[in-house]
């Protein structure tokens, strides 16, 4: 099995206050090492590279700049992010670039502006896409400061209402995420009416399409999944298969995350790569929430965290569920989604399906149907009914 069992390191800046405020607080090495990256990787036709906000094996992170508001460039925000690399290198960047050509179009996913060709030092040919800014830092910024408390219920319904917005157009448009954690949601600000910050889902250099899964299936590759496993699903870690599932799982990682302030496999992050896995695949181990939460947040957990695939909700099931109801609509464009809701004591338990049917999960989410239709004429509220709970210590 092919794994990507360690993230590359990176370094991470966010940039919470104006512009001026950041600069009073930047250190002298910082201002050189900006002027060294602008001689590196230059500037756009459009725009003046800032200071670098993030670093990874794909390249770097930037703030960028426009120059000239009534240029042709106009269209473009007046601040940016820039993920950059030499163009020799910048194959996942590309990658990515092609990935959100594909999906664009929702308010709940982080845009892209374009793509440009730089010219740096010493002939220096550099590939820069040019994408939404957060300016409210990552989802997990945010969980890091609340000191391990989580937080508000409030806050978190909000933030998972967004994010299984962007995930189910994701899923809509034929693509799996395949890592989802709270460094790849984007806090962007919202200019509309509420203020505030909008969740966007971003980082989808590894995001595959479903048609090539079942290609791979059908020629026999041998199984891999990619991403983080501290968020990936049971079926990903054991059997390497990480279908529109997992992405669901993650889901309920990141929501859990957010209610307690630390990840759901926060015991296992000292154990060995390969101990984790095998932890995290046999099912043996519970987890906890607060006795605090709603009975609505506990449902909604289970539905995302059951290990069988078969029973885990879909993303367009789960925007229904009655934790995600009566909350404030955000002020911006947003995406059609039904408004029924569901009472929740008919989201029971069940055994009713067998070991071999969570493949029914996948043809319930086909291309060519909506996912709110499920396979054998079932009902969104029969599948509601049919939920096997998953364990979770109350």
């Amino acid at each position: 099995m092919k794994m990507n069992l360690q993230e590359p390191k990176t370094t991470k800046r966010r940039l919470f206050g104006g512009d001026k405020d950041h600069e009073g607080k930047r250190s002298k090495q910082e201002e050189d090492w900006t002027k060294h990256a602008q001689k590196m990787y230059g500037d756009g036709a459009a725009w003046v590279r800032g200071v670098m906000i993030g670093k990874g094996s794909f390249g770097c992170v930037f703030i960028a700049n426009l120059n000239n508001y009534k240029s042709r460039y106009s269209l473009y925000p007046p601040v940016m992010a820039v993920k950059s690399a030499e163009v020799s290198a910048s194959g996942s960047i590309q990658k990515e670039k092609e990935v959100m050509d594909h999906i664009s179009g929702c308010p709940y996913v982080i845009k892209c502006f374009g793509e440009e060709i730089t010219n740096g030092e010493s002939g220096r040919m550099v590939y820069n896409m040019l994408l939404e800014y957060g300016s409210g830092g990552t989802l997990a910024d945010v969980i890091k400061s609340s000191n391990g408390k989580g937080l508000p219920e409030l806050d978190v319904r909000r933030h998972a209402r967004s994010i299984l917005r962007g995930l189910s157009h994701i899923h809509k448009r034929g693509y799996v995420h395949c890592d989802l954690k709270p460094q790849n949601v984007l806090l962007v600000a919202n200019e509309g009416k509420t203020g505030g910050f909008v969740a966007k889902i971003g980082d989808l250099g590894s995001g595959k399409r479903t048609k090539q899964i079942k290609k791979n299936k059908l020629n026999n590759y041998g199984p891999c999944w990619r991403g983080t496993p501290m968020y990936l699903s049971p079926e990903a870690l054991v059997n390497g298969v990480q279908e529109k599932p997992a992405d669901v799982w993650a889901v309920g990682c990141i929501v859990y995350e957010m209610l307690t302030g630390k990840p759901l496999w926060y015991s296992y992050q000292d154990l060995g790569v390969n101990e984790m896995i095998s932890r995290i695949g046999d099912g043996r181990d519970l987890f906890s929430v607060s006795s605090s939460l709603s009975a609505e947040g506990r449902s909604f957990l289970e539905k995302c965290l059951c290990r069988k695939v078969m029973c885990r909700l879909t993303a367009n099931m789960l925007l229904k569920h009655p934790f995600l109801q009566g909350l404030p609509d955000d002020d911006i464009d947003e995406v059609e989604e039904s408004h029924e809701v569901f009472d929740i004591n008919t989201i029971t338990s069940s055994s009713l399906f067998s070991d071999d049917d969570d493949e029914l999960w996948l043809s319930s989410c086909s291309e060519d149907v909506d996912v709110d239709v499920i396979a054998h004429g079932e009902s969104i509220k029969a599948r509601f009914q049919e939920v096997r709970r998953f364990p979770v210590r109350l």
